[in-house]
């Protein structure tokens, strides 16, 4: 468990919190690289509790910008996007994708209007595009970090899918289930499999061995664990996990595709949800995309929607159609006979029970770890906390996280096999072309 003071320091993102400033050292997720069209519609955001809109110019530029015109405070999502700018439509003053403002059409002086404008830009952040996202940078200008190298970013178009989604929870609760091995042979079981069901082979095999040993090294880029399961077969189920910093995973896989996901904070009570699935070794069909996005793992069943948080601020987003609204369409004929929790996709799952923990819902937005009883199996979400916490806090006295400035250690692929090895180091070296990546 966590003390309530730790819980916070993990829990709080917003700009001048510890681990805001951790966050803002790393280049995050912020929207589809699809989203934004040249000189279409802006996108309103929050990220890291700080409203902004993205926009692509008339050169393909994308831009982040403060969401609120320098002028009045109008909503600039309401702008026109064009001729290389974003054009607020209440007195039409106009900003680049640097946030510059580069024509105030109100100001009849010339002389006056040029002063003017070299003092009423917008905050703006740097932008950046792999792997089908734009990428946001948000923390001192003087220390940019390097984008992280996964394999998924690197890989040729048309070898990613990427999706995105709003989870009505703390961004931690997310992130802490994706590094969570022994949770798969229970919340995500299949009592009958079935064609839709026999691709996720991992949750299979699982199922039989609900307690897995575990093993974890701790790595310059976070963590990497093996859970090592008992099959029928005689062998060992080996699953490796990677956890990379601050809230990356990359989820064992038995062979192509391969992913995980990304956890960036809306603010304290909501987090988007980043999914990335890749091939290495060819494009993704059709029919594979079509059954990525059919809901039944990552991304669940989504719709494209606008999303009022609590404080009135609108984002722009997709959303679940499986909520806490229609008790994530829940079935009790289907929980007896089909699966172990009668929820239809794997992130439903885990969204019903990760967005309904006890506190939740209370204004922090994070549950209330200091009620926790944890076990053996929770040790990878230990070892994040503690990493976390002492990078925040090492932040705070004057040390900058690692592996913001090294984004080559990213280059790192889980895996998952049937294999005689008892132990993590024999697992890994046999295995050891399948969990490197070289380039």
């Amino acid at each position: 468990m966590l003390s309530p003071e730790d819980n916070q320091l993990l829990s709080q993102t917003g700009p001048g919190t510890p681990m805001g400033e951790l966050f803002r050292r790393f280049w995050l997720p912020a929207a589809l690289s699809a989203e934004l069209v040249s000189d279409g519609a802006p996108l309103r955001l929050r990220i890291l509790s700080e409203d902004l809109v993205a926009f692509r110019d008339s050169h393909g530029q994308v831009g982040i910008v403060q969401a609120y015109c320098s002028h009045k405070l109008a909503p600039l999502f309401f702008g026109r996007n064009e001729d290389c700018g974003l054009r607020c439509v209440y007195h039409g003053w106009k900003f680049d994708t640097d946030g510059n403002c580069v024509d105030v059409p109100n100001v009849p002086d010339l002389k006056d209007a040029d002063s003017l404008k070299r003092k009423v830009g917008l905050k703006a952040y740097p932008t950046r595009e792999a792997g089908g996202v734009v990428w946001i940078y948000m923390g001192p200008a003087d220390r940019v970090a390097r984008l992280p190298e996964f394999e998924w970013t690197l890989a040729p178009s048309g070898h990613t899918h990427v999706s995105r989604w709003l989870q009505r929870s703390n961004w931690a609760q997310g992130m802490e289930g994706e590094i969570d091995s022994s949770h798969i042979s229970f919340l995500h079981r299949q009592m009958v499999r079935d064609e839709e069901s026999s691709p996720f082979a991992p949750v299979v095999l699982a199922g039989a061995d609900g307690s897995p040993v575990m093993t974890l090294e701790e790595t310059p880029y976070g963590y990497r664990y093996g859970a090592r399961r008992n099959h029928v077969s005689g062998d060992f189920y080996w699953r490796i996990t990677h956890w990379l910093v601050p809230m990356y995973s990359l989820i064992a896989s038995q062979e192509f595709p391969r992913g995980g996901r990304a956890w960036v904070p809306v603010d304290d009570n909501h987090v988007m949800a980043f999914g990335y699935n890749y091939r290495a070794d060819r494009p993704f069909t059709a029919q594979e995309c079509a059954y990525i996005e059919n809901g039944n793992a990552f991304p669940p069943r989504i719709h494209r929607g606008a999303y009022q948080l609590p404080d009135g601020y609108v984002i722009d987003t997709y959303l679940p159609l499986a909520n806490k609204g229609n008790d994530y369409l829940i079935d009790r004929a289907m929980q007896k006979r089909v699966n172990y929790t009668g929820i239809y996709g794997i992130n439903e799952q885990d969204r019903a029970l990760q967005e309904n923990m006890a506190g939740s819902a209370a204004a922090s937005g994070a549950v209330d770890r200091s009620r926790e009883h944890l076990v053996y199996s929770d040790v990878p979400a230990i070892t994040a906390r503690r990493i976390l916490l002492k990078m925040a806090r090492d932040l705070v006295a004057g040390s900058e996280p690692y592996a913001a400035a090294h984004g080559e250690i990213y280059r790192v692929r889980a895996l998952g096999a049937l294999s005689p090895a008892a132990e993590l180091h024999q697992f890994l070296e046999a295995f050891a072309r399948e969990s490197m990546v070289i380039y």
